[in-house]
């Protein structure tokens, strides 16, 4: 099992040069996930691409490989004219790795798999960007709101994911307002952590 860690310590997080939150810390090893929980707009998606690499943080440290680091966001940035299979297919080339076949099954899109993502239903489209993330190899998965879209069962499926990444080591850090059922999750309110004079986060960034 691969041994990794992401550490936040003294986190200040700004948008538009407004602080959001301050002063966050957690730290959350191999095996495990956190959940983060606060009301729209206190900056949850921006904590997020900070702990990423995706912006820079105001102060504070941020320690993580970011060679790790897969971020996942609300929207599931397909190609609409490559088939479910051929995006998948793309991904793994980019990351090197060879799942495809493991993604098509955990996320059940194998009667999907010849369907352009155009074409596909929201849910579909969806469960096939989460597909991507089995694809990256990587063992950090960040995700924003991972199951926007995703009927009961899907939102199942997906959660039986997250788990078998945390069995073999992985690490998921991730903002969710439904139960997925991650019975050992730990969960961090980010209410204590807000910036006097925040402003509202947005949450329209793409899957990286």
């Amino acid at each position: 099992m691969t041994c990794m860690e992401l550490r936040v310590e003294n986190l200040t997080v700004s948008r538009g040069g407004l602080p959001l939150l301050q002063g966050v810390r957690f730290c959350v090893a191999s095996g495990q996930a956190l959940i983060l929980r606060g009301p729209n707009g206190i900056g949850k998606t921006t904590l997020l691409r900070t702990v990423a690499g995706l912006q820079p943080a105001v102060s504070g440290d941020v320690s993580v490989d970011l060679d790790e680091v897969c971020y996942a966001a609300h929207l599931d940035g397909l190609k609409t004219t490559l088939s479910v299979e051929e995006n998948l297919r793309f991904w793994a080339d980019v990351f090197g790795t060879d799942d495809v076949e493991t993604a098509l099954e955990r996320l059940n899109l194998n009667e999907l798999r010849t369907r352009h993502a155009g074409t596909l239903s929201s849910g579909q489209k969806r469960r096939l960007g989460l597909a991507r993330l089995l694809v990256t190899g990587r063992m950090i998965w960040i995700l924003d709101e991972p199951t926007v879209s995703l009927d009961a069962a899907s939102v199942a499926l997906f959660a039986d994911v997250v788990r078998a990444h945390l069995a073999r080591g992985g690490i998921a850090l991730l903002t969710t307002h439904i139960e997925l059922g991650l019975e050992d999750a730990q969960v961090l309110e980010l209410n204590p952590f807000e910036a006097k004079g925040g402003a509202n986060d947005s949450a329209d960034e793409a899957f990286l």
